[in-house]
């Protein structure tokens, strides 16, 4: 059960809406504990966003090996140290029916989220559409059933699991607008004919996964290239960890701590975040 108030989760749907129905680009950081969330508010970010790889890092596990149990209870810690609204990376909707994905947003709903996203793909295979539709469709149909707005984004995943067919990713994203999801994303575009392209063939907010090597527009430009909303996935959580593996590394082999002199914050400054 969520700890949250009816009156506190409206509150968070509708702020979380409108943010994708104003004029300009915003970015929804991607927090996988309270702490992380407890440090992205602090810097200013208007909204949250569970991230898969992030979580199942965090537990031991590769990405999608969690079970929407512990999705959500992740969720459920992220929500309760923020005051921002929390949407969640759903995976496939944890759930081989369309019953299964339905349950799935009420339960997300449960837990104190305004918001998450379903993909088209299992497994890491890319379903045929009109599985696709059905699935979502019933995701769309439980997020309509509650008493705030739920966020629904749908995902294509064909770039992703290297299916660079735009053309086909456009057929989805427009399929899934027609079928009334509220944000379309399409997780691995790296060219700014790409994003233009598809943000030209739809009329619902658009979302781009951004910061990693492959994708190195800023803010602005994606917001000029049609964007509006800009997700960063496993991102943060992989510097990191990358910033401990490197460090670890280097002490096991080397039996040196010269990471420690420069870059690292100070014991007082982190604190800050959690004072």
């Amino acid at each position: 059960m969520s700890l949250l108030t009816a009156e506190d989760q409206y509150r968070r749907a509708e702020t979380f809406a409108a943010l994708h129905a104003g004029p300009d680009a915003f970015v929804i950081a991607n927090a996988w504990d309270a702490g992380t969330a407890k440090i992205l508010t602090a810097l200013g970010f208007p909204a949250l966003a569970t991230t898969s790889a992030g979580i199942a890092h965090s537990l031991g596990h590769a990405d999608g090996a969690i079970t929407r149990d512990a999705s959500l209870a992740n969720a459920r810690t992220l929500i309760a140290a923020t005051q921002l609204p929390v949407a969640a990376d759903l995976e496939s909707g944890f759930g081989a029916t369309p019953q299964d994905i339905a349950e799935t947003i009420r339960l997300a709903a449960d837990a104190g989220l305004v918001g998450g996203s379903i993909e088209d793909a299992i497994a890491g295979e890319v379903i045929p559409l009109e599985a696709a539709l059905e699935r979502l469709t019933a995701a769309i149909e439980a997020a309509r059933a509650l008493p705030f707005k739920f966020t629904v984004t749908a995902r294509a995943e064909n770039f992703l699991y290297n299916h660079d067919d735009l053309k086909d990713t456009i057929t989805r994203l427009q399929a899934f607008e027609a079928a009334g999801a509220d944000v379309l994303y399409a997780p691995g575009l790296t060219t700014e004919h790409q994003i233009r392209t598809i943000t030209s063939e739809v009329t619902k907010p658009v979302n781009v996964l951004a910061g990693g090597a492959r994708l190195t527009a800023t803010v602005t430009q994606l917001g000029d290239w049609g964007v509006r909303r800009i997700s960063l996935g496993s991102n943060l959580a992989r510097v990191a960890l990358s910033a401990a593996i490197g460090a670890a590394r280097e002490i096991a082999e080397r039996g040196t701590f010269e990471f420690a002199q420069g870059g690292v914050l100070a014991h007082g400054d982190i604190e800050g975040y959690f004072g």
